[in-house]
């Protein structure tokens, strides 16, 4: 039984039914045959304001999961803090996302959103590891009037947070759902791809392709002219067991793909610069999309699937005024900071900064592999000419282009010199990760000797 996770019967008793008044429920819930500790806003009670008993409430739950080792799932509909609650109410969600932070890396933390979530405990949502949204959410810390009367600017609840905002332009939403119902569906499924906790593997299906076939639809996948596009997701479906592929945040930064899916049974992440957006052009959310969804699959032991084609990071002032230095070095921070199998698959476009920090064999990732078509180098034909020959005629640059492209646009001498394991035509990739998956399941490494590293938030 279920009861016999728990320290005593207490305890047991103590998360289905002390744990139950208030704007908020807590207690043991069975999702998808997993058992987890669910917490629950009730709207219906002063529109689910949190006072200090709720924030309580959800700091006693978030203990428990963390002491049993088992999913947090917090279901979040709320008005705010409970006004007539005063200085306690916040002393209550504060409590909150102290426990809440403190399960972070170690326990799955998997959050909801049905309704409205304002002021301070929409942070709780930032401190999830995934957050499905329904069509009539909202969140925002600052409401429309207070925006309205610092900035003279008049928004709707829809127009300042709403769920197409979440989705797409702040990223705290990983996916949408029609109503609640299907918000639970979608944790459920997600979490068949995790394990309960950090001492523990993903659980392998049992249901999965034989991994050493051959898919020649991924000859074909990159264009013959440089400068098209094509959809990356395309060589994730035919790379994983049969084509499922669970997508995170697609909205948010799309010029970046992550997600989770299965490759002879195992889980994996997927990491993807995807070329029909930005030509897979590396920005500041694109950097953190990839630096928060890497440090998950570390967290929580799942191997990364690499796809690199970029052709580097995003030039201009706004950008590096707002960060790309600080904001680039979080993904190569997380890259480097991994202790998980790393598999790198170079499709095309590898250039300079952008190439380093997605997961090149100098950030210590375990196999690199290129395909034929795959360039590797500082930069392109058509930078590197405009610098090395600025004084020469449009034919000399022409042929200089040409060399150039035929010498160092090519994965050889990268193989030559290491940096790459194996080049190898594009259908044979599916076969090379699942061997390379098979020697590096039970890889294991030293950790760092130090509390924490600072790493570039």
């Amino acid at each position: 039984m279920i009861r016999n996770r728990y320290k005593s019967q207490a305890e047991f008793d103590l998360s289905i039914t002390n744990l139950s008044r208030g704007s908020t429920a807590a207690g043991i819930r069975n999702l998808g045959g997993r058992d987890v500790v669910f917490v629950t806003s009730r709207p219906s009670s002063k529109r689910g304001a949190l006072s200090e008993s709720d924030g309580v409430r959800i700091a006693e739950g978030a203990r428990l999961a963390l002491k049993n080792r088992l999913p947090f799932v917090l279901i979040l509909s709320t008005s705010g803090a409970e006004i007539t609650d005063g200085i306690g109410a916040l002393h209550g969600w504060g409590l909150a996302a102290k426990e809440i932070a403190l399960c972070s890396g170690n326990i799955p933390i998997l959050a909801g959103l049905i309704g409205p979530a304002v002021s301070g405990p929409t942070l709780l949502l930032g401190l999830a590891d995934y957050v499905s949204v329904t069509p009539e959410s909202f969140a925002f810390l600052s409401g429309t009037q207070m925006v309205a009367s610092f900035t003279g600017i008049n928004l709707t609840t829809e127009e300042l947070g709403g769920s197409n905002i979440l989705l797409s332009k702040s990223g705290v939403a990983y996916e949408a759902a029609d109503n609640p119902n299907e918000v639970i569906e979608q944790i459920a499924y997600l979490l068949s791809f995790l394990p309960d906790n950090t001492d523990k593997l993903p659980p392998r299906s049992d249901e999965f392709e034989e991994g050493l076939d051959l898919r020649p639809n991924l000859d074909t996948i990159i264009p013959k002219e440089p400068t098209s596009s094509y959809d990356v997701r395309d060589i994730v479906a035919e790379i994983v067991d049969f084509g499922e592929f669970l997508e995170l945040r697609r909205f948010w930064a799309p010029q970046i793909v992550t997600g989770l899916a299965r490759i002879d049974g195992r889980t994996v992440g997927v990491v993807a610069n995807q070329p029909m957006i930005m030509a897979g052009t590396l920005d500041i959310p694109a950097a953190q999309k990839g630096a928060r969804f890497v440090r998950f699959c570390d967290a929580f032991n799942i191997p990364i699937v690499t796809l690199e084609d970029t052709p580097g990071f995003l030039p201009g002032k706004d950008v590096e005024w707002r960060g790309m230095i600080r904001h680039g070095a979080e993904l190569a921070f997380s890259y480097a900071a991994c202790s998980i199998p790393r598999i790198c698959v170079i499709t095309r476009k590898a250039y300079g900064g952008a190439y380093i920090v997605m997961d090149s064999k100098g950030m210590g990732n375990d196999f690199t592999i290129a395909w034929p078509t795959s360039e590797i180098a500082v930069m392109g034909a058509e930078g590197a000419v405009q610098i090395l020959h600025r004084r020469a005629n449009d034919s000399q640059r022409a042929r200089a282009k040409s060399e150039y492209e035929q010498t160092y646009l090519t994965p050889w001498i990268a193989a030559e010199r290491g940096y790459v394991d194996t080049v190898i035509e594009p259908r044979e990739t599916r076969q090379a990760i699942v061997r390379a998956l098979n020697l590096l399941i039970s890889k294991k490494e030293r950790l760092r000797p130090a509390q924490h590293a600072n790493s570039p938030l």
